[in-house]
């Protein structure tokens, strides 16, 4: 489950990271509540789960109590890549002097968890990744030593950071590990991770993702209680037996068995692509399942291109074949799409995916190729 900005920062404070002072507001009377007590330049800050809530306008400064409650005004009930703000969270404007990028969360290759650190914060991970890679340093944690010194010094000798700035972020890290634990998370993340003029460090922002399984044992998670925002297309797949997870990309990922769309998701992002979901048909799918999920996918309105790898046991290729079809008439589904299929009833399949004009693909290296290829070239034109 993911977690809001503000429900995030406040488990960071349960650990003693420094978290930049704010509140939460439901309603434009709250917001200028808070901007009167904080008594200084704000940012309010809309709270959904989706990124770049900057770049649609959902992040605004304010330098009066009243000027808050007039971005908040302009903020609240505005869309955002389809979700609609409910809660703005009004936080206490900073000096910032740098900013670093930080995160802990699971490397499924490896069998471990990861840092993640970075000397250019403030921007997506994956920009750093592609523009400048070196600029990125990593360090795997072994789960039995858990997260040793020498571990973090090896991590921020790599990232190039001057040596006076080691003892303060070891402390930053210590204590993300200690959430990242504690609260039993995939991801924990602080984007920006930003330096003051006066040397210390604070965190600005936050991304929390909890283990589902494990939020029955956690309660400063259920403490959230109706506060909790479950992305509204996980709750519809939910309802029609799916497993579906929304992601930050464009290629939307349909497949049957969890190890498989784990497998697509890596080698679509190899690739070069920027997987949009997570979504399990699972075993013995018929036309009408997949049908279900292709509407659900194609909801999200980031996806620009379809990648759906099926492994046909009890699943039928034949099946699979005459949902995508006719989802595509029922739907008008324009964006591409790559499909590959193997196992029980290929042949077939892939002959109804021919004649309806839909490209069968033999292998998942060829067809996350293909999808990354065609959604590039659709982008562009």
């Amino acid at each position: 489950m993911r977690l809001l900005e503000y429900q995030g920062k406040e488990l960071f404070l349960n650990v003693g990271l420094p978290v930049s002072a704010g509140q939460v507001a439901h309603n434009l009377d709250e917001v200028e509540s808070i901007a009167k007590s904080i008594n200084n330049t704000v940012v309010v800050k809309a709270q959904v789960l989706v990124g770049g809530r900057g770049k649609a306008g959902g992040v605004k400064l304010a330098s009066t109590p009243e000027e808050a409650r007039q971005q908040a005004e302009n903020i609240l009930g505005m869309d955002i890549k389809g979700e609609k703000v409910e809660t703005v969270l009004v936080t206490e404007a900073v000096d910032i002097e740098r900013e670093f990028y930080l995160s802990i969360t699971f490397d499924r290759a490896q069998r471990k968890p990861v840092i993640i650190f970075s000397v250019e914060g403030g921007v997506d991970i994956e920009e750093v990744s592609a523009n400048n890679p070196d600029a990125i340093a990593k360090a795997w944690i072994n789960p039995l030593l858990g997260l040793t010194p020498y571990l973090i010094r090896s991590v921020l000798f790599d990232s190039g950071v001057e040596k006076k700035l080691f003892k303060p972020l070891t402390d930053i890290i210590q204590k993300l590990y200690q959430a990242f634990v504690k609260f039993e998370a995939n991801l924990v993340e602080i984007n920006p991770l930003a330096q003051l003029p006066s040397g210390e460090l604070a965190v600005l922002d936050s991304k929390f993702v909890v283990d589902d399984e494990a939020i029955f044992r956690l309660p400063e998670v259920q403490s959230f209680g109706g506060e909790i925002h479950n992305d509204p297309l996980e709750e519809k797949a939910e309802a029609v037996g799916l497993q579906y997870v929304k992601l930050d990309g464009n290629i939307g990922i349909i497949g049957n068995g969890a190890g498989l769309v784990m497998s697509t998701l890596d080698v679509v992002s190899l690739a070069g692509g920027k997987p949009a979901n997570f979504l399990d048909i699972g075993g013995g799918a018929t036309a009408e399942v997949m049908k279900q999920a292709l509407e659900i996918v194609l909801s999200d309105a980031q996806v620009e291109g379809l990648f759906v790898n099926i492994f046909g046991g009890i699943t039928r290729g034949d099946e699979v074949a005459k949902g995508l079809i006719a989802a595509r008439d029922e739907l008008g589904i324009h964006v591409p799409m790559i499909v590959r299929l193997t196992g029980t009833n290929e042949a077939e399949g892939r002959a109804l995916l021919e004649e309806a004009d839909i490209t069968p693909v033999a292998s998942m290296e060829d067809g996350a190729e293909q999808i990354v290829a065609h959604t590039q070239a659709a982008m562009k034109s």
